[in-house]
């Protein structure tokens, strides 16, 4: 893969770099260790978005429990 292929726009710099890392092909172990790691990172900044908006929000566990028992759908129709 050339430098020109990775420089495409529709990439920021991040990505480029992080091809560039990969260019060279991993064994399956150490590529399925990055996935994990980059998963585990996904998923603690997605805990600490969701942390902040339910601060924000003032949203509870008792705001859950009782959303849980309610719903939003409209009445079925009878025919």
């Amino acid at each position: 893969m050339g430098a020109k292929e990775l420089s495409s726009d529709a990439l920021n710099e991040q990505q480029v770099l992080m091809l560039r890392l990969l260019e060279k092909p991993l064994p399956e172990a150490d590529f399925a260790e990055i996935r994990r790691l980059a998963v585990k990172l996904l998923s603690k900044r997605l805990d600490e978005t969701l942390e902040n908006w339910e601060n924000k929000e003032n949203i509870t566990e008792q705001g859950y429990d009782q959303l849980s028992k309610t719903h939003f759908r409209s009445p079925a129709k009878k025919h």
